[in-house]
């Protein structure tokens, strides 16, 4: 026996069966972020007061590097994947909710390309 009104079998709405996937990846990069935060934080006390020279040649060992480019890239996608929550819980417009999703993805792709743009230029030493 079903638990749904005859409206909602018609219409067919329901579980849009995505929602377990999204809880996953929320946690997965948080936890995959706690560790490179942990990085990230000893990486910069470590190079408080450095030169500008200095830090490039610390971001040009390629542990480094890819551990930047790790972080960000984790960082931007949990990041990305909290702020999704956020607007379809409480944006309730389609065109705003359509809309701040896609400027949600677009900020995130522009910090991430520029992020990864500069963590490559000092790895490379250009």
């Amino acid at each position: 026996m079903s638990m749904r009104t005859p409206l909602n079998r018609v219409l067919g709405l329901g579980s849009a069966k995505a929602g377990t996937e999204h809880w996953w990846l929320e946690r997965v990069t948080a936890i995959a972020s706690l560790p490179l935060m942990v990085f990230l934080v000893i990486f910069v006390i470590m190079h408080l007061g450095s030169t500008r020279a200095e830090l490039v040649a610390s971001v040009a060992n390629p542990l480094v590097a890819i551990l930047l480019a790790l972080t960000i890239i984790s960082t931007l996608w949990h990041m990305r994947l909290g702020l999704q929550v956020v607007i379809e819980d409480y944006v309730h417009t389609p065109a705003a909710k359509f809309s701040a999703l896609l400027l949600n993805s677009f900020f995130t792709a522009v910090l991430g390309v520029a992020a990864l743009y500069a963590i490559l230029k000092m790895s490379f030493g250009l």
